[in-house]
């Protein structure tokens, strides 16, 4: 009687009773499944008879997941986003970089699957990565400093994006929660983090008169433009640039390995002393990037330096078709990419670290050294739209960011609010003309010339009283 009672069974599903708990025992493709269930017998008979109705008709088992480990979730989770949401290879190393800390959390935890992950365990990661020190911008021989509250965030955000995967993929008990949903990672308050400090009229006029002939055509793009830093080092001659029409044309470019951040390809009209700079700039080059490293070519000119896109397009494949035949292996994306990379190299285009690097100095040269991310330019642009009024959707346009329709997180016209800045005296402005026409404005001036009149002295020769 008392086997009785510690065991039974319902179709192809035993239920049995290990001390206070029961189990289940089922085989599912061909593997014995054990899920626990509880202390409650009554349970175990609901769920033993949920799960033999869905061996019966073929389909998951309730309770069943396939665990797997930690390193070999992240694995598949940035394969999926290589080969099937087709991720940038930017995208994906920023994932990669984020998951590292998590990795490196492990390494001294007895925590062999992704189902043993709890939410104590998210608390104690969000201690580790508070005491963590990191390398800022990714440079290994800059000082490490504490992770800014926005790069916890992050990779906060980017573990909770893993375990969501791992849960659609049934790597997760079906009724555990995800660990880093419970950390309510969105109320993290972001109380560190590295101000945006923009340039005021001055020393805007300061930053652009401290410019050499080589940087002025390219700093004076970007303040007027607000293009992204890579893409202005990625513009070709002749297709990306049409000085009588006067409109820049930010293209993607898969073919020679370089996309816009967004994906979203645009046209910026060029205000009309942009267009006379870009000519001289230009002068009669008709092929290659438009903003050149200095001093290019040197003694030895490219012989690829004057090929139109589609022959360099054409020149990248023939790279990469040779390598994989001494190799005798495909090459990934990533490789592709740092072979694209040095084909721009060749035709003399700029690296984006050297477009800060530039910046960096001009910036100390004028004593704004705290300004080190050419992205405040950026910044400088979308208030700019904004203090000129121009229409939100076009300044979305203009920004290169999501069209309003599309709801991506991060983009769209928020993404255009976080560059977008109010100046204090541009709020005083906008707050005075706004307004001007209320009554209370009305009858508050007339209030105070009603006193100034009572207060004002009869002979005029009588001194103000002072106040005491």
């Amino acid at each position: 009687m008392p086997r009785r009672n510690s065991s039974f069974r319902i179709g192809k599903v035993c239920a049995y009773r290990r001390g206070r708990v029961w189990y289940l025992c089922y085989f599912e493709n061909g593997q014995r499944r054990r899920p626990r269930v509880g202390p409650d017998r009554l349970t175990a008979r609901q769920l033993a008879a949920q799960v033999n109705a869905q061996l019966e008709v073929g389909a998951p088992a309730a309770l069943s997941f396939a665990p797997i480990s930690i390193p070999a979730l992240r694995e598949c989770w940035l394969q999926h986003h290589e080969l099937v949401l087709r991720s940038s290879v930017q995208t994906i190393n920023r994932y990669r970089t984020a998951t590292d800390h998590l990795l490196r959390f492990l390494e001294q935890r007895p925590v062999r699957h992704a189902s043993q992950f709890h939410a104590n365990h998210g608390e104690e990661f969000v201690r580790y990565l508070r005491t963590a020190l990191v390398s800022p911008n990714g440079h290994a021989h800059t000082p490490k400093r504490p992770l800014m509250d926005k790069g916890l965030r992050y990779i906060l955000e980017t573990c909770r994006a893993l375990f969501t995967y791992a849960a659609k993929r049934r790597h997760l008990s079906p009724y555990a929660e995800n660990p880093f949903s419970a950390l309510e990672i969105d109320r993290i308050p972001i109380e560190r983090s590295r101000p945006i400090v923009l340039f005021d009229v001055k020393q805007e006029r300061a930053f652009l008169e401290a410019c050499d002939d080589w940087q002025f055509p390219l700093f004076l793009t970007l303040i007027l433009t607000g293009m992204r830093p890579g893409e202005a080092t990625h513009l070709l001659l002749p297709d990306d640039l049409d000085l009588d029409a006067g409109l820049l044309r930010v293209r993607n470019k898969p073919g020679l390995g370089w996309q816009v951040k967004t994906r979203n390809e645009r046209d910026i009209p060029l205000v009309a002393v942009l267009v006379e700079v870009l000519r001289l700039h230009v002068g009669n080059r008709r092929m290659g990037p438009i903003f050149r490293r200095r001093n290019f070519p040197g003694t030895k000119a490219s012989r690829i330096m004057d090929y139109d896109k589609a022959a360099l397009e054409h020149d990248l494949a023939c790279r990469v078709a040779r390598s994989e035949e001494e190799g005798r292996k495909p090459h990934s994306r990533d490789e592709r990419c740092r072979m694209a990379r040095r084909l721009w190299w060749d035709i003399g285009a700029v690296k984006e670290d050297r477009v800060r690097i530039e910046f960096m100095r001009l910036t100390a040269a004028i004593g704004v050294a705290q300004c080190t991310a050419p992205k405040v330019l950026r910044h400088l642009f979308a208030t700019a739209l904004q203090e000129g009024r121009v229409d939100p959707l076009i300044r979305n346009e203009l920004m290169g960011h999501a069209p309003a329709g599309e709801r991506k997180a991060g983009h769209g016209l928020a993404m255009t609010a976080v560059y977008t800045h109010s100046r204090p005296e541009t709020q005083r402005q906008q707050l005075e003309e706004a307004m001007a026409g209320r009554p209370a404005v009305a009858v508050a001036k007339a209030w105070l010339e009603n006193a100034l009149r009572r207060r004002l002295p009869q002979n005029q020769g009588e001194r103000w009283p002072e106040s005491s």
